[in-house]
C-alpha cells in the first residue's frame, strides 16, 4: 500500500515517512498542495493521502475537492492532518471528500491504525471492481453467443455482425473461451472417409 505525505514542513515528512515506512508501507512526500493533487490524480494504485490542510499553492481541503471531482481511476482514501478541530471543520473537510479527519498533535498510534483501516478500504473498493468488470466480460461472452445465428445450409459458415462468413470454429473460438479439436463423427466414416478409402485402393 501506498501513502502519500503531504505536508509543507520538513520535520513533519519525515517523521511520518519514519512512522510510515517501519509499518512496511511505500511513502511519497508533497511539499505542497499542487504536487499532492498531481500525485494522487496520477495514482496508478490504490493509495491513502495524509494531506495537511494548510499548505501552500493549494490547501489540503481544496486537494481532496479536486482529486473527488477529477474522479480519479485508482480508490483514493483521503485523510485531513490539521489543528482545526471545531465540528463545523471535520464537516467541511469530510464535505469536500475527505474520508478521515485527524488532528494535530496525533497520536501515533491512532494514526497508524487509522491509515490501515483506509488501506484496507481502498485494497477492498479495488477488489471489488476488479470482480464486476469480470462479470461484465463474462455477460458479453455469454450475450455474444446467445441469440439466432446465421448459419449457411450448405457449407456450415457462420455469418457475423460484420456480414463476413467465418468458419464455426472461428466464429466460436473468437466470442468465447471454447477450444476444438477434430475427429470424425461415425456417419460422416461411413458416408464419405470409407468410399474414399476404398476410391483409393486402401482397405478401410
Amino acid at each position: 500500500m501506498t501513502v502519500l505525505v503531504a505536508d509543507d514542513h520538513d520535520v513533519n515528512r519525515k517523521l511520518l515517512r519514519a512512522l510510515l515506512s517501519a509499518e512496511g508501507y511505500d511513502v511519497v512526500e508533497a511539499a505542497n498542495g499542487t504536487d499532492a493533487l498531481a500525485i494522487l490524480q496520477a495514482a496508478q494504485r490504490p493509495m491513502v493521502g495524509l494531506i495537511d490542510w494548510e499548505m501552500p499553492q493549494i490547501e489540503g481541503i481544496e486537494v481532496c475537492r479536486k482529486t473527488r471531482a477529477s474522479n480519479a481511476a485508482m480508490p483514493l482514501f483521503l485523510i485531513l492532518v490539521t489543528v482545526r478541530d471545531s465540528k463545523q471543520d471535520v464537516v467541511a473537510g469530510l464535505q469536500a471528500g475527505a474520508n478521515d479527519y485527524i488532528t494535530k498533535p496525533f497520536d501515533k498510534t491512532e494514526l497508524l491504525a487509522r491509515v490501515k483501516i483506509g488501506g484496507q478500504m481502498v485494497e477492498l473498493q479495488q477488489t471489488l471492481t476488479e470482480r464486476v468488470e469480470e462479470l461484465k466480460d463474462a455477460l458479453i461472452s455469454v450475450k455474444q453467443l446467445s441469440g439466432l445465428l446465421p448459419i449457411c445450409s450448405y457449407c456450415k459458415k457462420i455469418r457475423d455482425d460484420q456480414n463476413y462468413w467465418q468458419q464455426v470454429e472461428a466464429y466460436v473460438g473468437k466470442h468465447s473461451e471454447a477450444r476444438f479439436s477434430h475427429s470424425i463423427c461415425p456417419t460422416c466414416y461411413e458416408d464419405i472417409v470409407k468410399p474414399e478409402m476404398v476410391r483409393l485402393g486402401i482397405k478401410p
